[in-house]
């Protein structure tokens, strides 16, 4: 993945500062792109701990993600609504504990919206913990059900851990799709209740010292005879935020490198988490004809067309070796995500 380039040297070390410095600059540019609808500045402030996301006609994942992300103790969403056209703007604007910008501006030219986040970031989270997620993501860890991320994030603090690794977990119905019946604000593990157990694998990327996860589910039904296509699955959800701090792809890597050390190759036992991916609600086959169409969600569009294409086509996902999702404990067992010595 990177070759035979030393990444520790000074000089390599210089350049990655310089690559930050210049994404920082970029994300000031892109500040233009926003047009404030509700900024709530005094109420971000006093929030501990705050999300931030770009969303896109999010209308029926909305209700249950931000119910999620409260009940885990988020205490500000500060979301960026790009080119919305499903009510999704003036639900948001009506929520007590969201600040709210608008963009009509190309999501890929702004490095797939985090451009206008790094902003965001860097004018908001300086010294906070702070989630970033997507509206098809949900955080879940060791304990999160009994344990909020107050109680994870002073525990990260006590360890003088800045950020927490999770990794994607892709899940999805018995049945296509669009043959199941959702409903907006109810629990998306009702619906998408199956995942891949097995089948994922692991690469070290030494330029930015982290540990690039894929295969599941996508990778088993969409990219087999290509792997090395499929969709990265390792994330850093999780940070203590520094306005010097800058995301480099999506929220899959960061910079200053030291923070995407989530995993025990350092002789540390940390404990990681999982995103539950719920991507596969119905509709998702639609959506993929619209993704296709706009083309803002991929570099290399010609190779991930096929990728839209299957999933147009409403594909049932399961097979005899899926496994039932249950909870944490059983993601532990399995080797998902680990407690370290958190629990």
């Amino acid at each position: 993945m990177s070759g035979m380039t030393d990444w520790s040297t000074p000089v390599s070390r210089y350049k990655l500062r310089i690559k930050r410095k210049k994404l920082l600059l970029r994300a000031v540019r892109k500040r233009r792109e926003l047009m404030a609808i509700r900024v709530q500045a005094g109420a971000i402030r006093a929030a501990p701990i705050l999300l931030f996301a770009t969303v896109r006609n999010e209308m029926m994942r909305l209700p249950f993600f931000l119910d999620h992300y409260r009940r885990l103790g988020v205490g500000h969403f500060l979301i960026v609504s790009n080119d919305s056209s499903d009510g999704t703007d003036a639900f948001l604007a009506g929520q007590p504990d969201v600040s709210l910008w608008r963009t009509d501006a190309g999501y890929k030219a702004s490095r797939f919206g985090m451009d206008w986040l790094a902003w965001l970031q860097r004018r908001f989270a300086h010294d906070k913990w702070i989630v970033t997620a997507d509206a098809d993501e949900l955080l879940i860890y060791p304990g999160w059900d009994r344990r909020g991320l107050s109680d994870l994030t002073a525990w990260l603090d006590g360890q003088d851990q800045r950020s927490f690794g999770a990794m994607m977990l892709d899940l999805y119905p018995k049945g296509p799709p669009d043959g199941q019946t959702y409903l907006p604000g109810q629990d998306p593990t009702e619906v998408l209740n199956w995942f891949d157990p097995a089948g994922y694998w692991a690469e070290m990327n030494r330029k930015y010292q982290n540990v690039c996860l894929k295969g599941g589910v996508r990778e088993r039904c969409f990219f087999a005879d290509d792997p090395v296509r499929s969709p990265f699955l390792n994330k850093a959800p999780l940070v203590k935020w520094d306005k010097a701090y800058v995301y480099l792809s999506s929220s899959h890597t960061l910079l200053p490198r030291s923070l995407n050390r989530h995993y025990d190759g350092d002789g540390v036992e940390r404990p990681t988490g999982l995103l539950l991916h719920t991507k596969f609600l119905p509709g998702s086959a639609g959506r993929a004809i619209e993704e296709k169409r706009r083309g803002e969600h991929f570099t290399d569009r010609p190779f991930h067309d096929p990728y839209y294409d299957a999933i147009a086509a409403d594909p049932d996902m399961w097979t005899p070796d899926s496994v039932r999702y249950e909870g944490w404990e059983q993601m532990v067992r399995l080797g998902l995500m680990a407690s370290g010595r958190w629990l």
